[in-house]
């Protein structure tokens, strides 16, 4: 059965809170913030087909976050596919920017931060699977994640179609026939990962980025990775690395502490399993003077990483 959830029914006053907690039951939690000054409407159904999770949404204008603090609130990291339907979309993650007309798909990670903007009344759908199932390396996710990617031809092309045609339909199949079609998505998004992060390389800068952010993501454990020792691992200076990334919104160096992080905060927050020390889930993602740790993990989260600790420890499942 089907998951509705609309704002119809709810006072304007309390109608982006419903939102936020909608998103958080149909998706993954999410900050909503509607355009100022604008009347707010939504409605978001979400269907089931094994591991596979679909939402058809249609909303106004708004802007969704999603934070190392809710990352930390979800029991499961997710990669998600997106389709815009109608209007714009503008999603932004690792400091790229997907802009995205109707018919663009997307892909992110939910397991890292991301935020999309909707500057006008839109229609999207999504498509969530469990990221252990997709069989692909963390590397290969992120050289995809935050990128439009068209549908006019290629893989897009192919895909399209179908994704639609199983949004509109998902309601309507068995079981056993549901689980046997999201075993087929898993295969076709997995193979929409391969081809986009393994295309031949044609020397542009977004592709030098994309090889930079993976080798960045791949190294996070490795004390002594630097711009210096990333220059030295794609045959570039470093004066040429910072150039890259000039017009990415982050330097190098603050990229590799954020992505540290971000994976510290998540090991910090997980349960279920024995908790290393704070010292050592540092030291495991790359962190080798635990004060200087401390310092940037207050810095980022407002908190140290032992109150970071219990504030999840605390909070109920």
């Amino acid at each position: 059965m089907s998951l509705v959830l609309t704002t119809d029914a709810v006072p304007d006053r309390e109608k982006a809170a419903y939102w936020s907690d909608a998103l958080g039951r149909a998706l993954v939690p999410v900050a909503v913030t509607p355009r100022a000054g604008t009347p707010f409407d939504g409605r978001i159904v979400t269907d089931r087909l094994g591991c596979l999770r679909i939402s058809r949404m249609e909303a106004d204008a708004k802007r969704l976050t999603r934070t190392p603090a809710l990352i930390g609130r979800s029991p499961q990291d997710l990669v998600a596919v997106g389709i815009q339907v109608a209007g714009t979309a503008t999603l932004v993650q690792d400091g790229r920017r997907a802009e995205l007309g109707r018919g663009d798909l997307v892909v992110y990670d939910t397991a890292r931060p991301f935020s999309v903007s909707y500057p006008e009344r839109f229609a999207t759908h999504v498509f969530q699977v469990p990221r252990a199932v997709l069989g692909v390396s963390d590397g290969d996710i992120g050289l995809v994640t935050g990128t439009a990617i068209g549908t006019g031809h290629g893989f897009g092309a192919v895909l399209r179609p179908f994704l639609a045609t199983l949004a509109a339909s998902a309601p309507s199949y068995a079981p056993d026939v549901g689980q046997r079609l999201a075993g087929h998505v898993v295969d076709l998004f997995a193979t929409l990962i391969a081809d986009q992060a393994h295309r031949e390389p044609d020397g542009s800068r977004a592709h030098l980025v994309r090889s930079v952010r993976a080798h960045i993501d791949r190294h996070l454990g490795d004390a002594s990775l630097s711009p210096a020792s990333i220059a030295r691992a794609h045959h570039m200076s470093v004066r040429y690395l910072h150039r890259l990334f000039e017009g990415e919104g982050i330097t190098v160096s603050r990229l590799i502490q954020r992505r540290r992080l971000e994976a510290c905060g998540r090991e910090l927050a997980r349960r279920g399993r024995a908790t290393p020390t704070v010292s050592a889930v540092a030291r495991r993602w790359g962190f080798v003077n635990p004060a200087h740790f401390s310092r940037a993990f207050r810095a980022a989260y407002g908190v140290s990483p032992r109150e970071w600790r219990g504030l999840h420890l605390e909070t109920p499942a």
